[in-house]
């Protein structure tokens, strides 16, 4: 509950501890007790304010560099402490930056300017926490702690283990350290390049970098024999280039750390390591993954998970915890880690790596980049896939039920010719009978023409031309009735509709003149010639014809037209009309249907067949009312060129 919500409770409690309140206070005491209450209420609203004044002052925290703000890799750390600090922390925070630019000074400096110069800064504003950066700070808050701030907590930071004099520690200090095993990042080394011979070990010359260098030497001593260890301790940066460009094979170069060369000038950044990388004719390794990036890798301090635990200590210390109660364990290398363009650029098979190794800056493959669209490409193709194989199927299937259907009807077509032919044969015989009947005649004319005296010559040859005009007509009919009544295939030739309707009707004849049926032909003779079957077609007129005939049995006149013209556009049109007793118009729609028929003995096959063939040559079949009475049945088909044309497009469409 806030304290301010919380002073009515406060003070009534306080009251009753000093006996203020009670049953039948006397007017005078009442007075008393309301000066007192007033008071108490006046003491706890200072109090209150004065608390949240205090909470609402940001925390003050002093970060100590070992060298400057840029020196890697403690200028990483530094600027992930603070991140995490911004990030973990419930107070706003004022962070300040001193830099003890002493540890880049080869030889003793006097601390004691420097000490002078923090107590007179933060005389009127104390620190809440003080974080060193590195060994070099870290020493100097150690050396000098009655001298510097005593009474503020300090969090040392980024500094190796052995650099800790545990001794010195007071119940005001902690430590967050990491244990840079340089002998476990040479053994990775090896374990990737097993043929290494010479290791350049990048260092500096300043006081920390000299001690490192003592410390490196001393955790290799085992390796002594097996590799030699080249120091860069006092070279100059030129002088390092050139020594990183020429080393010999077989080759590897540990980068320490490089704050001040053997030339005395500071390296700041990572550009000096950049250039390195870039001259380097071996691969690079190092301890900590701050220079990760021109590397190739290995085991390494992790900077973000010591820079976080950094700062959760740094929180606890600054809610009030006490430093001497913290123990924060020795952080290790973290999982050893690679760079994948290093691994190309000096051609290393991932098989060598540390099993668990984690490889960065891997180029994305083709499908990690296009996972999903390649997932839904293949879905689509799929898909696309098993639809073409259904339509494939389904056109096999289609395909075999036309060649069937076509084969049914054929079949059926034929058996329509045959039962026509037996109701035609009276007709077909006497068409027959009629050129026989004059050729006998002719014959025995010539021949009474030859016996004369003197043999009359001119009438017998006469005669004899008689008798070879009737042997062509007859001859000519059984031709046109065997063709008809053929089991034809699908052949199509250019055709004169014109000659096929007249021999048609010249089969008929007999059946017109038995059943009194006045034919009137009306054909165009200017028609284009169409291309079809001519059996088939044929056929068609027939069925229609025969009918005609059948439909005007009981009815008077009985007239048979047959028309032909130019239909539009650019087909043939055939109509053959009777003056029977017409169709019912509820059944318009279906005479063309399989099985339909009025006729008591048919077959409802016939008008069926010639819808089929009629639409087969890419024409069209209908049927209307006559003028009068009766039914006309109509058909167009494309002339020639038309269906030529027709037959282009149905290609182009396929292709």
């Amino acid at each position: 509950m806030p304290l301010v919500l919380a002073q009515p409770i406060l003070l009534n409690r306080v009251m009753k501890m000093l006996g203020l309140f009670g049953a039948g206070t006397a007017p005078r005491a009442s007075r008393a007790v309301g000066v007192y209450r007033s008071i108490l209420l006046a003491f706890l609203i200072a109090f209150s304010a004065s608390d949240e004044t205090k909470a609402a002052e940001p925390k003050r925290v002093m970060l100590l560099h070992s060298f400057g703000r840029d020196f890697k890799p403690w200028s990483d750390y530094s600027r992930a402490i603070r991140e995490e600090l911004a990030r973990q922390t419930p107070w706003p925070l004022d962070v300040l930056d001193q830099l003890l630019a002493s540890a880049r000074v080869i030889g003793d400096t006097p601390e004691g300017p420097f000490i002078e110069y923090l107590g007179k800064l933060y005389a009127d504003t104390p620190l809440d926490l003080i974080i060193t950066i590195g060994g070099p700070a870290a020493n100097f808050v150690q050396r000098n702690r009655n001298k510097v701030f005593p009474g503020t907590p300090v969090l040392l930071a980024a500094v190796n283990q052995y650099r800790i004099d545990g001794s010195a520690l007071t119940e005001n200090d902690t430590v967050v350290a990491v244990n840079n095993n340089y002998r476990a990042v040479f053994e990775s080394m090896l374990q990737v390049l097993p043929e290494t011979e010479t290791v350049m070990v990048v260092l500096g010359n300043s006081p920390l970098e000299q001690r490192l260098r003592e410390q490196t030497q001393q955790d290799l001593k085992s390796l002594e024999g097996r590799i030699k260890l080249i120091y860069t301790t006092d070279l100059s940066f030129e002088e390092l280039l050139r020594s990183a460009a020429t080393l010999p094979p077989h080759s590897a170069i540990f980068w320490h750390a490089l704050v001040v060369d053997g030339a005395g000038f500071g390296h700041e950044g990572d550009t000096s390591l950049a250039r390195v990388h870039e001259v380097a004719n071996a691969p690079m390794f190092s301890y900590d993954d701050s220079f990760f990036g021109h590397l190739l890798g290995g085991p390494m301090q992790s900077v973000a998970g010591v820079s976080g635990r950094t700062a959760s200590v740094g929180i606890r210390l600054l809610g009030g915890e006490k430093a001497g109660n913290i123990k924060t364990p020795v952080s290790e290398f973290a999982t050893p880690k690679y760079d994948w363009r290093e691994l190309q650029r000096w051609g290393i098979s991932e098989s060598r790596l540390p099993l668990g190794s984690d490889i960065h800056f891997q180029a994305p493959t083709f499908w990690d980049q296009y996972r999903e669209q390649t997932l839904a490409i293949l879905a689509a193709l799929l898909v696309q896939s098993a639809l073409i194989f259904w339509l494939a199927h389904e056109h096999r299937r289609r395909h075999l039920a036309e060649v069937n259907s076509r084969n049914s009807m054929a079949e059926l077509t034929y058996m329509n010719r045959r039962a026509t032919a037996g109701e035609l044969s009276a007709s077909i015989a006497h068409e027959v009978n009629q050129p026989l009947a004059g050729i006998t005649t002719s014959a025995a004319a010539a021949l009474r023409w030859l016996a004369a005296e003197p043999p009359n010559m001119d009438r017998a040859r006469a005669a004899m031309r008689h008798v070879v005009e009737a042997g062509h007509r007859a001859a000519d009919v059984i031709a046109n009735t065997r063709a008809m009544f053929a089991k034809d295939t699908d052949e199509r030739s250019t055709l004169d509709i014109n000659s096929v309707v007249v021999a048609v009707l010249s089969i008929l004849r007999h059946d017109l003149q038995k059943n009194g049926v006045e034919v009137q032909a009306n054909l165009d003779d200017r028609l284009p010639v169409v291309e079809g079957n001519k059996v088939q077609l044929q056929q068609v007129i027939l069925n229609l014809t025969m009918n005609a005939i059948e439909a005007m049995h009981a009815t008077q006149p009985r007239i048979l037209k047959v028309r032909t013209e130019l239909g539009k556009p650019a087909t043939v049109h055939v109509s053959i009309s009777d003056t029977g007793t017409g169709i019912d118009p509820a059944n318009a729609d279906h005479v063309f249907g399989a099985l339909f028929t009025t006729k008591e003995r048919g077959m409802g096959m016939g008008l069926s067949i010639c819808k089929s063939v009629i639409e087969n040559h890419n024409g069209r079949i209908w049927v209307t009312a006559g003028s009068m009475r009766g039914t006309t049945f109509h058909f167009e088909l494309p002339t020639k060129a038309a269906g030529e044309m027709k037959f282009a497009e149905r290609t182009l469409e396929n292709v």
